[in-house]
């Protein structure tokens, strides 16, 4: 009931579609500026630019062209990738190298974060918090979002979505990817790398990005389903 409340205050203050991705994009570059004012954005420039173009050549396939992103690699030792509001995404180091740095399968990661944007994923999900409030989100005060995500930390910005939203992000990444020319068949490659992550000392299977998602044979079984992979 509380969400249900407070997507209708933020959508009665936002008013329409376009003002929507521009308030989603406010809220989430003031999130952004408060993951780089505590120095957690990683400094390694050729991580940054490979990153930064598979982003670009997945966002020009975006039909809604007011949709705007930005990927940057984050520090953190666990494999993760998560997406604010607005388009800011961002990826660790590690989940660069559990990809092998192959092209196709970061295109899955960033594509399926993509979608959490898209798909209005990332701004309900900040709504669905009962310490924040939908006005405050919609107004030019965001930057009261600093405190906040100094204190839940980025592990909560890549856990909490739904089984059913994260079926949607497979979905539409896949078919983002195959829009912008990547091979779709390393979304399925990588699911499977994960699956065979077994060892609960392992650095890669303890990570948040494994163990926050669906069942990885679930993700495989419903990517085969709804496409042409």
């Amino acid at each position: 009931m509380r969400f249900r409340k407070a997507k209708w205050m933020w959508e009665s203050a936002i008013g329409s579609e376009a003002d929507a991705i521009r308030a989603e994009h406010g809220v989430g570059r003031s999130m952004a500026a408060a993951i780089h004012d505590q120095g957690q954005c990683n400094k390694n420039a050729e991580i940054h630019e490979f990153l930064d173009r598979i982003g670009h050549e997945l966002a020009k396939s975006v039909r809604n062209e007011l949709h705007r992103f930005q990927v940057t690699a984050v520090s953190e030792p666990h494999p993760m990738a998560f997406a604010l509001p607005g388009g800011f995404i961002f990826v660790t180091p590690s989940l660069v190298e559990l990809c092998e740095k192959n092209r196709d399968e970061l295109a899955f990661v960033i594509a399926h974060e993509m979608a959490h944007v898209i798909r209005r994923h990332a701004i309900n999900r900040l709504l669905s918090q009962k310490t924040l409030s939908a006005v405050s989100l919609a107004s030019p005060s965001v930057r009261a979002l600093g405190p906040w995500i100094r204190k839940i930390g980025l592990q909560w910005l890549e856990r909490a979505y739904s089984r059913k939203q994260e079926f949607e992000a497979d979905e539409l990444g896949a078919l983002l990817m195959r829009a912008a020319d990547f091979d779709q068949s390393a979304a399925i490659r990588l699911l499977q790398r994960f699956g065979r992550l077994k060892q609960p000392s392992d650095h890669f299977a303890t990570g948040l990005y494994l163990s926050t998602h669906p069942a990885i044979e679930a993700r495989i079984l419903n990517l085969r389903r709804c496409l042409t992979i």
